[in-house]
């Protein structure tokens, strides 16, 4: 592990001063950055493999006390970007009004993990690329902008079949994310001007041509609050992976689903372990509203969800395999009793 200064934020606003500091300072050419260390299960992961070189950490854990409530009272539900995921997953009124947020953290990590993990840093974790972890690789344009994609022709069985580019096809890994984006969650935002809120749909970017862009935060900004609006008691988050145990999707499907008198009123539909961000199947979802539910209906709806997806050599599996658990979500969606 490469050296690195470290500088422990009392409140929010020298964190933000001194993350902005060390970003302002940082040389670009070294690669050097400023990180905020929360529950560190995946930036020391990074840094111990010599992915991530931050010049600076600024530890924010003493911001816990404002930034990890759990409220679910009235219409919204807002969590603290600092609550821990198992305090979230374990949580009485979000197993019984988003059973898709609690079963997404449930899913995402080990009991070790998730009790040391925050919601902030998961929806903020890097990929599982094998090539973008192994330094080894020169050529990973996440690593090393402009080197080219290892991925593209080398072993690419877990990586990405939407939202793709020429320069990276990696996964995003994360479990939690398909539930806030597919319940249009937003995202609270701190930094230099004071306290911003963003569709969460916003907070990632695809690869395009700059892959080594992952969000649109800026220099200094961090993640202090998700809010999800009404209460979503059908829902589910059906993930598939290669064994039961703690393992990141093949293939995943957030579903949301508000039935009345046998008519999907509205429905939400978000993939994971296929895309290179969080995904909302959007056209899937035109196809379910306003329809009576039935499987032939569950089965176009997962089509259509895959209609731009496009595989390669070792992951085309990853399409039908999509299809399926969409398929899957969504019957166990509207069979839920609530």
């Amino acid at each position: 592990m490469r050296p690195f200064s470290y500088q422990r934020a009392m409140d929010p606003d020298m964190a933000v001063q001194a993350l902005s500091t060390a970003a302002a300072a940082n040389n670009p050419l070294t690669k050097a950055s400023a990180q905020p260390l929360a529950g560190g299960t995946t930036l020391i992961d990074l840094m111990k493999l010599d992915v991530m070189r931050p010049a600076a950490i600024v530890d924010i854990n003493p911001l816990s006390e404002g930034w990890s409530a759990i409220d679910p009272g009235g219409e919204n539900l807002r969590l603290g970007a600092l609550a821990k995921m198992s305090d979230v997953a374990g949580h009485d009124e979000i197993q019984r009004n988003y059973p898709v947020v609690a079963n997404s953290l449930k899913l995402a990590a080990s009991a070790q993990l998730r009790n040391m993990a925050t919601l902030g840093g998961n929806v903020m974790q890097r990929t599982r690329c094998s090539y973008f972890r192994d330094v080894s690789y020169e050529n990973c344009n996440k690593r090393n902008p402009g080197s080219g994609c290892a991925a593209m022709d080398g072993v690419n069985r877990l990586h990405a079949v939407l939202g793709t580019s020429e320069q990276c096809i990696a996964t995003y890994p994360g479990d939690f994310a398909q539930a806030l984006i597919a319940l249009d969650a937003s995202v609270e935002v701190t930094g230099r001007s004071g306290t911003r809120s963003k569709p969460f749909a916003e907070l990632h970017k695809a690869p395009g041509n700059t892959p080594e862009i992952e969000t649109t935060l800026q220099p200094g900004e961090l993640i202090s609050a998700f809010v999800i609006s009404g209460r979503w008691p059908r829902s589910v988050y059906l993930k598939v992976r290669d064994r039961q145990s703690y393992e990141f999707a093949l293939s995943s499907a957030a579903v949301a689903l508000d039935v009345q008198d046998g008519t999907i009123r509205d429905a939400r539909v978000a993939l994971g372990g296929v895309a290179t961000v969080p995904w909302r199947a959007r056209e899937a979802e035109a196809l379910l509203k306003g329809q009576r539910f039935d499987d032939a209906l569950a089965q176009r709806a997962a089509d259509a969800a895959f209609a731009d997806a496009r595989g390669r050599q070792h992951n085309s599996f990853k399409i039908a395999l999509g299809k399926r658990v969409v398929a899957r979500a969504l019957q166990q969606a509207v069979t839920m009793e609530i």
